[in-house]
């Protein structure tokens, strides 16, 4: 049971816009209290862009490692296509090191393609630029293991021959995931590698993202794999009540929504459809009984092992965030729990109130 951000940008109490410093000084306090509240694991995605403030999540990371004692650190998710992916291992086996062996990663090509002309890659390469340094970055994982140099070549970069990596990773592990948002061959690839399966799970009923585990299945079974862990993201935000929870969240739900929507094509969103997604699609809004109620029925419904909420909505004030992740650790992963261990699927329309 894990956690998510992005680092969005809210707001002071003058309206205006808060400064990206004060947001990075904001979430590892929100990651010191999911740690001191019992979550599990805090991701923090990478972004190039106004709204959200952190580009460096491994350097985030760091900080948070050094001031908290239990929960498990990674990213949601690293934008590897524009990245190094030497580079990318060596942070993340540092943080390791600095987290006693509690951080991992999560790869993806990015849902925002801002850090391509910002560091140098044509839109034109987006697929290969993945392939290839995922190729790379699972050469360099297998060198750590087995403690062999480092040999490959491809497309993105000059062909590295027989090179030693350092620093190794502490234990010769490093947890890697592949956050997919709906490409089967994304699914595919990350079973060829051997990688576990973030599914990010957005919009719609979650439920129809069954095809895509059974796919994963499929996929290791015919690569020769071992089974794997599955998990999902979505977002979420819990309040006292639900009625609580859905005013906290509306107004920056639809600011974030209707900001990206723009950018996309898309129309603006609505309350009513707002409210569809809350009652039968993706969004985790409410109680700590609706909330947990939802969560396990989706871990029960696709037969997953982690679920991670994205918290962070727009411009959801910090202090909302701040309840909302206390109440996810002290109610939620409780209520959670309990229920999975229990033998029947709660309805979906209990789930609604």
């Amino acid at each position: 049971m894990g956690l998510d951000t992005f680092g969005d940008v809210t707001l002071d109490a003058a309206g205006k816009p808060k400064p990206h410093a004060q947001i990075l000084r904001e979430v590892v306090a929100e990651a010191v209290l999911a740690d001191q509240v019992g979550v599990d694991f805090i991701g923090l995605g990478e972004h190039h862009r106004e709204d959200f403030a952190i580009s460096a999540p491994d350097t985030v990371l760091a900080h948070i490692a050094a001031l908290t004692s239990r929960i498990h650190l990674g990213t949601a998710v690293t934008v590897l296509s524009s990245d190094d992916a030497i580079r990318v291992f060596q942070r993340f086996s540092t943080l390791i090191a600095l987290s006693n062996g509690g951080a991992e990663i999560i790869l993806g090509r990015g849902s925002f393609t801002e850090s391509f002309p910002l560091f140098g890659y044509a839109l034109g390469d987006y697929e290969m630029l993945f392939e290839d340094k995922l190729d790379l970055f699972a050469k360099v994982l297998e060198s750590d293991r087995t403690g062999e140099p480092v040999s490959w070549s491809g497309k993105s970069r000059r062909p590295v021959q027989g090179v030693r990596v350092h620093p190794p990773t502490e234990h010769q592990t490093l947890t890697t995931w592949i956050g997919v948002g709906g490409s089967p061959e994304s699914v595919v690839r990350a079973a060829r590698h051997g990688f576990n399966l973030v599914l990010a799970i957005i919009g719609g009923h979650p439920l129809r993202f069954k095809s895509y585990v059974d796919l994963y299945h499929e996929a290791l079974e015919k690569f020769g794999k071992p089974t794997l862990p599955i998990a999902v993201h979505s977002p979420g935000h819990i309040a006292e009540t639900d009625a609580k929870a859905r005013e906290e969240y509306w107004s920056g739900y639809r600011a974030m929504r209707d900001r990206i929507g723009r950018e996309r094509g898309w129309p603006p969103t609505s309350f009513r459809e707002f409210e569809g997604e809350v009652e039968g699609g993706s969004l985790y809004v409410g109680s700590p009984e609706t909330v947990a109620n939802k969560i396990a029925n989706t871990a029960r419904g696709l037969g997953i092992d982690r679920f991670d909420m994205k918290y962070s909505a727009g411009t959801l004030p910090h202090d909302a965030m701040l309840r909302s992740i206390e109440l996810y650790g002290r109610e939620v992963i409780p209520r959670v729990r309990t229920i999975l261990s229990e033998a029947s699927v709660i309805p979906q329309t209990s789930m609604v109130r």
